[in-house]
């Protein structure tokens, strides 16, 4: 920045923030940082958000927890059994076969007929489980809605599956015996007829030819015996075999809970409870942080400074931090609003920005981009601070809903007085029907011809000292009655809810209507904000820095400023 010789100390401190020079064919720094999305930009919208994240990562831990006492995990139960294998396989297919004849139907069935449980044997087959330990030993685990409903049907199905298992051997071995029996008796005949031909020659006449039939016979009778025998002996060891597959079999460990249940211990169960809170926290926090970038990505909705003036075509001269106006905010109703510290500094700038006049009262607009509440709010606290150094003050309200009349008391149509806080105050509120109502100032729009204002309305700005109007433009319309009323206007712009097309009709439907665009006044502004709020302006604004136009032909950013004031930095309310 550069300073006239001498005029160093009659320059704020801060003033490089908002007025200087930029070099010729540099681009502003709002311009490089424009639209840039990196992480400081969602670092800083999430800082902004931190509320909504850390609500939905609390709604997570809470949806876990709850479903952890609402729907506790099932309780199970186990039992070993131990298999003494079958007499006509090996151990590894045995223990397949068994396996899977544990979660058969079959099994489930008569479990369930013996439990006296009314559902169906998929269901249980669903809720259990078989492992194979090793070559002997079956792993049983079942599900149920409670520890001891899960030992019960553990046990049954254990105790079923033994049974069945017993049945099928013993069927398995009176089919194997009665096809040993097909084959034994035709051996024992066979003996039985050798037997008697050996009887029948031993009793002949000795001779050579006799002894040697003799001899054959004794030899087949032999090789009809072992045979017989032999199958006897294979019909003997199968059924000791498969009565010891039957007794040998049994429940090894009888069932208990796996996991204690209502009998747990507190260490288990804050565990559990640990687990449960981070299975919803975690995707909680990770919805809301989700939410939370993408909205900040997609919004065309504006909150940096200088966004917001280069939209509106005028210096955001003051920023400060959201302003809590509501019903039922304890303090915060009506006029007792204002008492805060950043409602206060915006009065002090509505003070400021007020036009001199040296013909009439001084008349002020002030126009909401989006939030008519706060703007209400500071025009009538700066109405009653005029009020209270004596000095006559009418209030007109063109908003919507006639929000600053209705915060002095007089929301009706028409000109009339109230008394508020120990002051009397005018307040002129424009009829329903009245879409472009007239202002008492004798001048006119570029854009249109208004016609007088009403008798009582001129006689009140006769005798006024000062005129504050609010006023909410509607692009329908347009704003061609607002130079009837107000010689300069400040908007009021709250940060991240107007886009920039909408700020950029407000200023535009301002200076169409030939009032002075004075400043801005940015609510909600994000402490990270380090943009200036400044708007390019022409190069004869070079002569209020004191600057002979040769000394820089570019265009400069600045602060509106205005005789006996000093320069005011934009960067307030950081």
């Amino acid at each position: 920045m550069t300073v006239p010789h001498g005029a160093s100390d009659n320059v704020p401190e801060r003033a490089w923030a908002h007025d200087h020079v930029i070099a010729a064919g540099e681009p502003a720094a709002a311009d490089l940082a424009a639209g840039l999305a990196g992480l400081r930009f969602i670092s800083t919208a999430l800082r902004r958000c931190a509320w909504f994240w850390c609500a939905t990562a609390v709604a997570g831990l809470l949806i876990g927890l709850g479903l952890r006492l609402v729907l506790p995990p099932a309780d199970q139960a186990s039992t070993s059994i131990l298999l003494t294998p079958r007499p006509d396989q090996n151990a590894p297919e045995a223990m397949q076969d068994d396996a899977a004849l544990l979660q058969s139907r079959t099994v489930a069935g008569r479990a369930l007929h013996k439990l006296g449980l009314r559902q169906s044997a998929d269901s249980l087959v669903a809720a259990s489980t078989v492992t194979t330990v090793t070559d002997r030993v079956l792993l049983l685990t079942v599900t149920a809605p409670s520890s001891n409903e899960a030992v019960r049907r553990a046990d049954a199905l254990a105790t079923e599956f033994l049974q069945v298992r017993a049945d099928q051997l013993l069927a398995q071995q009176q089919l194997v015996l009665t096809a040993l029996s097909r084959r034994s008796n035709p051996a024992q005949q066979q003996a039985e007829s050798l037997a008697r031909q050996i009887t029948s020659v031993s009793a002949q006449a000795s001779s050579p030819a006799q002894q040697a039939k003799l001899k054959d016979l004794r030899v087949q009778l032999g090789r009809a015996n072992d045979a017989l025998d032999g199958l006897k002996g294979v019909g003997l060891a199968y059924q000791v075999n498969t009565m010891s597959a039957v007794k040998d079999s049994k429940v090894l460990d009888t069932a208990a809970p796996v996991w204690p249940g209502k009998h747990e211990t507190p260490g288990l169960g804050l565990g559990l409870a640990i687990l449960a809170a981070a299975i919803g926290l975690i995707p909680g926090l990770a919805l809301g942080l989700g939410i939370v970038i993408v909205r900040a990505l997609v919004s065309d909705r504006l909150r940096r400074r200088d966004d917001v003036a280069h939209a509106l075509g005028a210096p955001v001269d003051l920023s400060v931090s959201s302003v809590h106006v509501g019903r039922w905010l304890p303090g915060r109703r009506g006029l007792a609003a204002a008492r805060c510290h950043d409602m206060q500094r915006i009065v002090a700038h509505l003070r400021d920005a007020v036009p001199k006049s040296s013909r009439g009262a001084a008349a002020l607009a002030v126009v909401p981009a989006d939030n008519a509440q706060v703007a209400a709010l500071s025009l009538v606290s700066l109405a009653v601070s005029c009020a209270q150094e004596g000095k006559q003050v009418v209030v007109a309200d063109l908003s919507r809903g006639a929000r600053a009349a209705r915060l002095l008391g007089a929301g009706n149509p028409g000109v009339g007085a109230v008394r508020v806080n120990g002051v009397h105050l005018v307040v002129a509120v424009p009829d329903r029907d009245d879409v472009l109502p007239v202002g008492p100032l004798h001048r006119t729009s570029p854009q249109a011809q208004p016609g007088p204002a009403s008798e009582a309305l001129a006689a009140a700005y006769a005798s006024a000292d000062l005129l504050l109007t609010l006023v909410t433009l509607d692009p329908a319309l347009g704003g061609g009655h607002l130079a009837t009323w107000a010689a300069g206007a400040v908007v009021v712009v709250t940060a991240g809810r107007s886009s920039s097309t909408r700020i950029h009709a407000v200023g535009e439907m301002i200076r169409l209507a030939g009032t002075p665009l004075v400043s801005a006044v940015l609510v909600g502004a994000d402490k990270t904000d380090e943009s200036l709020g400044a708007t390019q302006t022409s190069r004869p604004v070079l002569a209020d820095l004191g600057l002979p136009p040769a000394a820089s032909p570019v265009p400069a950013h600045r602060s509106t400023s205005r005789p006996g004031r000093g320069l005011r930095p934009g960067v307030t309310g950081r």
